[in-house]
């Protein structure tokens, strides 16, 4: 009889054990993040845990998978397990409502993921999170800039090696500067379009979105970590 795993198995046969065993943290569950858990569900990861500190609100409609009618004003986190259960009532998930800083970062204990998944908005947290992965040992994948962008061209590689995407750019200064030579990220070559009279939140410039480019860069990330994970 066919089950959540049976098509997944035809691809990757036994390797399909390593998922159901694996232990993945998705930080973020908006746009991007949203589809990374998506994504691993699917697959069979066995346990995802979510950290977010957000609730839905009425913009996130045109881009986040969890975001409908009924969700908004919900816990993404919340959300997220609901549909992670949905999916796969087998799989093990857990939620950290919180922002990951400095402060907060020895909260979360990296040691116990097979994988963390960045797909953190701020600088400063995406920095915090890869530089404590970093420290453990704990593999690690990052989500560069998709807002104001219309293009599907995603790419994964070092950042290091990555150009346009104003983010990578910064990533790059401030993580040479803490000692860390290579970071995976997904990220993308187009030029940001730039909005006209965008709104402002917290004096900066909210971006433009559009449904698919985090949809793709959140499944991009899937991917990488799924190919990862059945690699070891």
């Amino acid at each position: 009889m066919e089950d959540l795993y049976t098509r997944t198995a035809m691809l990757i046969g036994d390797k399909i054990e390593k998922l159901k065993s694996a232990k993945v943290l998705v930080c973020g569950v908006g746009g991007v993040g949203g589809y990374v858990v998506e994504g691993l569900a699917r697959a069979g990861v066995g346990a995802i845990d979510v950290l977010d500190n957000d609730v839905f609100s009425p913009s996130n409609l045109n881009r986040q998978i969890l975001a409908t009618t009924a969700t908004i004003g919900r816990k993404k986190t919340e959300v997220a397990i609901e549909r992670i259960k949905s999916i796969n009532p087998d799989c093990h998930s857990g939620a950290y409502d919180m922002f990951y800083l400095q402060d907060t970062a020895h909260d979360v204990d990296l040691t116990r993921y097979d994988y963390v998944v960045d797909a953190i908005d701020t600088v400063s947290a995406k920095l915090t999170l890869i530089e404590r992965a970093n420290e453990v040992g704990t593999k690690v994948i990052s989500c560069m800039g998709t807002g104001n962008k219309l293009g599907t061209c995603f790419e994964v590689s070092d950042v290091y090696k990555t150009s346009v995407c104003p983010l990578a750019k910064v990533m790059r200064k401030e993580l040479k500067a803490r000692g860390i030579n290579r970071l995976k990220v997904v990220y993308s070559k187009e030029e940001p379009i730039i909005p006209k009279d965008p709104p402002t939140e917290n004096g900066r410039h909210i971006p433009g979105s559009i449904s698919f480019a985090p949809a793709i860069a959140g499944m991009t990330l899937a991917s990488e970590v799924i190919k990862d994970l059945i690699a070891e």
